[in-house]
Order: structure tokens, then sequence, then C-alpha cells
């Protein structure tokens, strides 16, 4: 399958997912008017994702390219969303909801760093 192919419909898979996921009832319920909970729910959720399927599909099963591009370029990369963070987390500072933007970067930051080591250490408990 071509690369490009497989990165661009992965990616809308990604985009259309996040969509669902930032719009569903459970999402707009857990959060607040001022704490974009689904922005933060991708994030960190995407980011254990990428880290244990890297580990599963290029050491286990050794995908080929195409699959490893259209999951973790396409769909992960899509899916999860750093530019979407910045603006909300710079909305908030101008609504001067500082403690809400800061802990908004704490969570994505950390929530996506931890989330992304407990992907790679379940990944490599799998194999």
């Amino acid at each position: 399958m071509n690369h490009w192919l497989a990165i661009g419909a992965g990616g809308a898979v990604g985009a259309i997912l996040r969509y669902a996921i930032t719009k569903a009832d459970l999402v707009q319920d857990m959060g607040s008017a001022y704490f974009p909970s689904g922005t933060l729910i991708v994030n960190v959720f995407g980011s254990f994702l990428l880290g244990l399927l890297i580990i599963v599909l290029s050491q286990k099963f050794a995908a080929p390219d195409w699959v490893r591009l259209f999951l973790f370029v396409g769909v992960l990369g899509s899916f999860t969303t750093f530019s979407t963070f910045s603006v909300e987390t710079i909305e908030l500072f101008e609504l001067g909801k500082h403690s809400i933007a800061l802990w908004n970067m704490l969570l994505n930051l950390f929530g996506s760093l931890l989330a992304a080591a407990a992907g790679l250490y379940l990944g490599k408990l799998v194999i």
C-alpha cells in the first residue's frame, strides 16, 4: 500500500475518532465549561496507545511499514492534538483562568508522558 495513502487514511480515521470522543456526552459531562477535558483524554489515551502499539507491532508482530504508518502517523497522529491543547491553554489564560490553564498544561504534558511510558512498559510485558 502506498505510504502516503496509509497516512492519509489513518489521519481521517484519527480525526473522526478525536471529534467523536471530544463531542461525546460522557466527555462533555466530565469537563467544566472552562476545562478542555476532551483534549486531555485524547492526548493521554493516544499517548498510551502509541507507546503500547509501537512495542507490540514493531517487535512482536513486525507489522509492515504501511500498517505502522497508518496507525502511528495517521490514526494516532491526528487523534492526539498538540495544537488544540496549545490554543485552549492560551484561551484559558486570556479568560483569566490561570490556575486552570496551568493544570491543563501539567495534566496534558505529564499525563501524556506517563501514559506513553505505561504503554511502552505494558508492551514490553506483552512481548
